[in-house]
């Protein structure tokens, strides 16, 4: 591992103005020293699986992303709760990225926070999706949670955090995901 962690954000939100992609800017803007983040920003380029398109080889977007999994030092998954579970859109995503060869998530720290509008702030939706990244033998940071609730008073209309116990939470969760990286990755 190199002298700073990458940590590849990963949101489970096509929308523009979506909260989970405004956590991981926060995220971003709350990272200890000797840590980076990148957003992948093409999950509306990833199709859905087909097995039969995969005999032909990844599409452009799933190859990207799977690059960038194996090239992270770490993950930091931004999930929505969609009918108490993850967007299809991550699944999807995931689905992709977790088939041979060399299954790209195969023993990766990570980290999960989200955000919704309502009051439980993804927490459904973020057990749903630990319970798929056990499955995929991704390592996933059980503390710090990180639940956004009312994600619609917490952001300002340039998608800024504006909540600072919500701003404490992220550095918190990056700080430990910093921490469980090291650990994992020796």
């Amino acid at each position: 591992m190199a002298d700073t962690i990458k940590v590849l954000g990963i949101c489970g939100s096509l929308r523009a103005a979506s909260y989970n992609r405004m956590a991981l800017k926060a995220a971003a803007d709350n990272l200890p020293p000797g840590m980076s983040l990148e957003i992948f920003d093409k999950m509306i380029e990833i199709p859905p699986y087909n097995e039969d398109v995969k005999t032909k080889g990844f599409p452009p977007a799933v190859a990207e992303l799977r690059a960038k999994i194996k090239g992270a030092d770490a993950l930091l998954f931004a999930t929505p709760e969609y009918n108490y579970s993850i967007s299809g859109v991550l699944k999807n995503a995931i689905d992709w990225a977790s088939r041979p060869p060399e299954p790209a998530f195969d023993g990766k720290p990570a980290a999960i926070m989200g955000a919704s509008m309502g009051i439980h702030g993804s927490s459904r939706a973020q057990y749903h999706l630990r319970q798929i990244l056990v499955g995929i033998n991704v390592m996933t940071l059980t503390k710090p949670e990180v639940m956004i609730p009312q994600a619609q008073n917490k952001f300002d209309a340039q998608g800024n955090l504006n909540d600072a116990v919500t701003k404490q939470f992220i550095a918190d969760l990056m700080l430990a995901l910093a921490a469980w990286t090291k650990k994992i990755k020796g």
